[in-house]
């Protein structure tokens, strides 16, 4: 069993750890700077309410905060961090904020408050959250009552949540408390907050995200230091490296949340990138290191006395990505590499496919697209690729593109057609059981008191006799939670 749970946790550091490609600088896109938003939970969401407010220029457009307090809320205290602004909230001084806020705009320290005029605001705090009490939201409503109209202001609070970013089909269990801090409460938070604060979107893509890449940049390019990673995440949808002109939300993880400690559960499983593929929207995944204070983003001055001002070192670090990647133009790059040549399938099995082509000059990496959809999550760094997870006797067709430095592709290859062995699969099959009988029944596995289903690695929540999933299965040994339906 031991051998098992080692073996299971390579492959999922494997999977999400993304050391597989060189960190890039954040390409400079077409982006619309009215429109730039900013939302993050517990110590991001704290963090979310300072850059909002202390850069409200940039942020005009608004913020989205789960689980957080006003702004300043601690006045540089770590005995308030954890007192007043998450265990004991009425001892918040919520007036004497609101004079700091307008005295530091009047100086400087930050962007006029008058930006926040127009501003749209989304809070969420879980109903028995035992972390940030929902009293620290509601005094951040009534901070905020003093700079956005209440009209533009939503406050849920009336789902059953523990401490976490909630989804509507990813995570622990609702009320559960602990990594990674994302709980299924099916809802769908951050579509919620990205809909208010844009208003109506286009339907998230709730498939394959094909359009759009994974880009790890250098964050050593804005600071060193100061508790921040070496590298950061985004996801980029390909209209925007196109030159379509995009918008850009700023996606703060809250403690114990970096991609050191939870992998890049926070980057890709809490909902946002669905609807910005469909949307055209630059998601950017800032990370703390492990050296940061319980991981946490600096909101109680535990990195400089000036951390809620605009020249607090974390606060310049992401307003210069925001503003780097808000640096582009209207015309579309040009494609810097040709496309890749000689691409040929081969080693055909009932559920793989080899694929193999020749190197491009000046190429950092490559993308494999099935069908016109990408199927890896990050740049291929050889000239091959094994595509799993496919169906027996089915044929299929491949092209694969190019990326340089910037993270730009080539034109598509050729397409290289090929067909899996075996039978065609029947038809779907389900099964319905607690996570447990899964596990026995070998349709999934365990890893640290959580269940994943097999092939796909989907979280089914806790590993018990209580929490019941139902897995379809898709390929040899291949499940996904879903419906036969």
């Amino acid at each position: 069993m031991k051998s098992r749970l080692l073996c299971t946790f390579a492959a999922a550091a494997a999977l999400f750890g993304g050391a597989a490609a060189a960190a890039v600088n954040l390409p400079q896109l077409n982006i619309d700077k009215t429109q730039t938003t900013v939302s993050g939970l517990s110590s991001g969401g704290f963090m979310a309410a300072q850059l909002h407010v202390a850069y409200s220029a940039t942020f005009k457009k608004g913020a989205g905060i789960v689980a957080g307090g006003p702004f300043y809320c601690a006045e540089g205290s770590i005995t308030n961090a954890t007192g007043r602004c998450m265990a004991s909230p009425a001892g918040i001084p919520t007036s004497s904020l609101v004079a700091t806020t307008n005295s530091w705009a009047s100086q400087g320290s930050i962007d006029p408050v008058v930006n926040l005029q127009d501003s749209k605001v989304y809070l969420f705090s879980g109903s028995i959250d035992s972390t940030v009490k929902t009293g620290v939201m509601d005094a951040l409503k009534t901070y905020y009552s003093s700079f956005v109209p209440a009209a533009n202001v939503v406050y849920k609070k009336d789902i059953a949540a523990e401490h976490a970013m909630i989804t509507d089909d990813y995570g622990s269990g609702c009320s559960t408390k602990g990594s990674p801090y994302i709980n299924d409460c099916n809802f769908d938070l951050a579509g919620a907050m990205l809909a208010h604060l844009y208003g109506t979107l286009n339907p998230r893509n709730s498939g394959t995200l094909a359009s759009g890449n994974f880009v790890e940049f250098n964050q050593s390019q804005f600071i060193t230091g100061h508790g921040m990673a070496p590298t950061g995440w985004a996801y980029i949808p390909q209209a925007c490296t196109a030159g379509t002109q995009c918008r850009v939300h700023v996606v703060l993880h809250g403690c114990q949340q970096n991609v050191t400690l939870v992998q890049q559960q926070y980057v890709r499983n809490t909902g946002y990138n669905r609807w910005a593929d469909s949307n055209n929207m630059v998601m950017i995944y800032p990370q703390t290191s492990t050296q940061a204070t319980n991981s946490c983003w600096d909101w109680w001055g535990y990195d400089s006395a000036n951390y809620a001002r605009k020249s607090g070192p974390q606060m310049v670090a992401i307003k210069a990505m925001v503003d780097q990647v808000s640096a582009g133009t209207t015309t579309p790059p040009p494609a810097a590499l040709p496309a890749p040549s000689g691409l040929a399938t081969s080693n055909a099995s009932a559920s793989s496919m080899n694929l193999n082509w020749n190197a491009v000059t000046g190429a950092t990496g490559y993308n494999v697209y099935r069908n016109a959809n990408k199927t890896n999550a990050l740049p291929v760094t050889i000239t091959s690729y094994i595509d799993t997870g496919l169906a027996a006797a089915t044929t299929y067709s491949w092209t694969v593109k190019a990326v340089d430095g910037n993270n730009l592709e080539s034109v598509a290859s050729t397409a290289a057609a090929g067909t899996t062995t075996g039978t065609p699969p029947p038809a779907a099959t389900c099964y319905s059981a607690s996570n447990y009988a899964h596990t026995v029944a070998g349709r999934a596995y365990v890893l640290y008191g959580y269940t994943y289903a097999n092939g796909s690695g989907q979280s089914m929540g806790l590993w018990n006799i209580y929490t019941t999933q139902t897995l379809k299965l898709t390929g040899s040994n291949y499940y996904v939670i879903g419906t036969c339906l």
